[in-house]
């Protein structure tokens, strides 16, 4: 099953790099605006040039990747070197394609920022993926990978900030000096950015318990069977009556919350604070709304991410 799993996360990959070329192609090259990453630079040096950049995104990712490889993590190099491989491969196939009956570009569409906003989504779906199959897009995640293990304390996200608003600037001189190509940067930045975080949230997200009982192992047990999670049992005390209680805490999914708060109501004397939980991790089984085990659908390799 781990080998039918890893071959599957390498199509999976090969796959969204795929998606991602043809999103270049229909919404990023033809409204000549320079997304963010190290491939910003090179839709710049394409359109100063006409250097493919296709090409240029293999020059630059091949060696980075076996940077990589060597100083960081030989399953990360390899998955995202699947992508940018992928990636750059896709960009020169569909080179050779007439696409301008699906391209929106900013000529002929109603909207400007459509094409840009729509390339942002995109990719942020793709980093998504890429970050669940413990892969990078290559450029900017090599390179803040590198330096991350040769130092540890220099911030990724400040880095990675200094590189967009390199770009961005720069694609004011190379755009014909204009503001539009700058703005739209800045909207693709932020629409990726944004979209793959939610989605990331979303598969990762819960809410917490805290319930206060008299009922412990009644309600521990309700849990169980109905909502298939458990919880942890901690002595409590009221400090205002002075009487001895307990308090459980219970992580559920966010589509559970109306069954357990109907639930605790079905216990006399029993109430609960609940809050957001952006994360659970650990080493345990999870469970789906029917109490049978959700497996993994990607392999994770070594889990070395930024």
């Amino acid at each position: 099953m781990s080998v039918a799993k890893k071959i599957w996360t390498y199509f999976v990959i090969a796959g969204v790099a795929m998606f991602a070329a043809l999103s270049y192609e229909l919404f990023v090259f033809p409204n000549q605006f320079a997304p963010s990453g190290l491939n910003g630079i090179c839709i710049m040096i394409q359109h100063l040039t006409g250097f493919r950049v296709g090409y240029m995104s293999l020059l630059i990712n091949v060696p980075l990747a076996i940077c990589c490889y060597f100083l960081v993590s030989k399953p990360l190099a390899l998955r995202s070197m699947v992508y940018v491989v992928t990636f750059s491969l896709g960009l020169l196939l569909l080179d050779h394609l007439d696409l301008s009956a699906f391209a929106y570009a900013t000529e002929n569409g109603t909207s400007k920022i459509l094409g840009p906003l729509v390339a942002g989504i995109n990719m942020g779906f793709c980093y998504s993926i890429l970050v669940k199959a413990s892969a990078y897009s290559g450029g900017t995640d090599f390179i803040a990978a590198i330096i991350h293990k040769m130092k540890p304390n220099m911030s990724f996200f400040g880095m990675n900030f200094a590189i967009n608003t390199m770009i961005a600037v720069s694609s004011f001189f190379v755009f014909g000096y204009q503001m539009e190509p700058v703005l739209l940067c800045i909207l693709y930045a932020f629409a990726s950015s944004n979209v793959g975080d939610r989605l990331l949230r979303s598969g990762r997200s819960a809410v917490r318990f805290e319930i206060v009982t008299d009922y412990p192992e009644e309600m521990s047990k309700a849990i169980i069977t109905r909502l298939h999670h458990s919880a942890t049992l901690l002595p409590g005390k009221g400090m205002y009556s002075g009487h001895e209680t307990n308090l459980l805490i219970c992580v559920v999914n966010k589509t559970q919350v109306a069954a357990l708060a109907a639930l605790i109501k079905e216990f006399p004397k029993s109430f609960a604070v609940m809050d957001q939980v952006s994360e659970v991790v650990g080493n345990f089984k999870s469970l789906n709304d029917q109490g049978k085990q959700v497996r993994e659908m990607l392999d994770h390799g070594d889990g070395q991410t930024l």
